[in-house]
Order: structure tokens, then sequence, then C-alpha cells
């Protein structure tokens, strides 16, 4: 039976292929900074939980973002490095369970994560646990969905989850075809809150 580890390490080499992860094209590029770079503080210390090949991270490093990223799959983390390198983008990428990183609490002023909460065993715990990495004043931004598969968390499940922590959340669909290369049909969304 394949491991997670083991999976997401075989989707390393083609992951990029798809718009949203590669960010190849310049207009999806500048749809996901139009969407993330404004919610985040001036010069932010940013933990991407389940990194990828550092897209975003890249992507936010580039904007003067200070960046450290975290995967299970030891090839998506090399991938990371090596796209950051490229970039000439100074960020920080470790191979480590997104679900529990090992980074000290009050340690960044936003948690990022792109469709890793609905992967988690627990994704309450996981969540307690990304917002205790979060500084005072610190900001949450969860970019989730419920795919047609029947897979992923609803924007009503995640804010259920994190009201249990937090009192304040808002959530905006991510319907234009722009941020994915293509139209969807199904629900994605961010959900952004603040401590």
């Amino acid at each position: 039976m394949t491991t997670t580890r083991e999976f997401w390490d075989a989707q390393a080499p083609t992951f990029d292929d798809e718009p949203d992860h590669g960010l190849r094209d310049p207009a999806v590029r500048r749809a996901w900074a139009d969407l993330l770079l404004p919610r985040l503080p001036e010069s932010a210390s940013v933990a991407d939980l389940g990194c990828g090949t550092g897209t975003l991270a890249v992507l936010l490093g580039e904007a003067g973002h200070r960046v450290c990223g975290v995967d299970l799959a030891a090839r998506m983390v090399a991938a990371a490095r090596e796209k950051a390198a490229a970039a000439g983008v100074p960020a920080e990428f470790v191979v480590s369970d997104a679900a529990t990183p090992l980074w000290a609490p009050g340690t960044f002023d936003v948690v990022l994560s792109r469709h890793v909460l609905w992967a988690m065993q627990d994704p309450e715990e996981a969540l307690r646990r990304w917002l205790e990495l979060l500084r005072p004043g610190g900001v949450l931004l969860l970019v989730e969905g419920r795919w047609r598969t029947g897979a992923g968390l609803s924007s009503a499940d995640v804010i259920e989850l994190l009201c249990r922590h937090r009192s304040e959340a808002t959530v905006e669909q991510l319907d234009d075809p722009i941020l994915w290369g293509r139209a969807i049909d199904d629900e994605r969304y961010l959900l952004t809150s603040r401590r």
C-alpha cells in the first residue's frame, strides 16, 4: 500500500503541470498574487503548510515576505528549494508533517495553506496547531474546497471547525477561472481569519 508520503513524492515531477500549482501562465500567477498579497502585512513572516513545490512560497518571497515551507514529501521540498534558488528567493523548506509543524507557537505573522486541511487525519487538531503558530494580530489564510469527487471540506465545514478556536472569519468564493487556468464546477474558497 502506498503511503501518503510516497504518493506525493510520486506527484512531484508533474505537480506543476496544473495551472494553479505551477503558476506558469502569467495571468494565473498574477491572479494568485492579486488574491493573496493584499491580505498579508508588510514584510510578513509566513508559514506555508503543505507547500508542495513551493510555488506560493516563491510568489510571496518575491514580494518581500520571509517564507518557511513544510511538506511531507521530500521530492516536493527538493523541487521547492530548486524553485526558490532559481528565483533568488531566500525561503526555507523542511520535510515534515504539515499537521504538526515543528515551529514554536507565535512564530509567524501569516499561516498559509492551500488544499491541505481537507487531507489531514484530524483537521480540527491540525487547525488548532496552525493557529498557535500565529503571533498576535496574525492572519490565517486557507485555500480549500469541496470537489465534485466528494473529497474536500466545504466552507461551512471549515468555519465550524475554526469557530471552535476563533470568533472571526471571512470566506471568499474562488470561482474565477483565471485562478485555476480553466472553468470549475465545484466549491473553492479562501478563508481569512485574523487573530
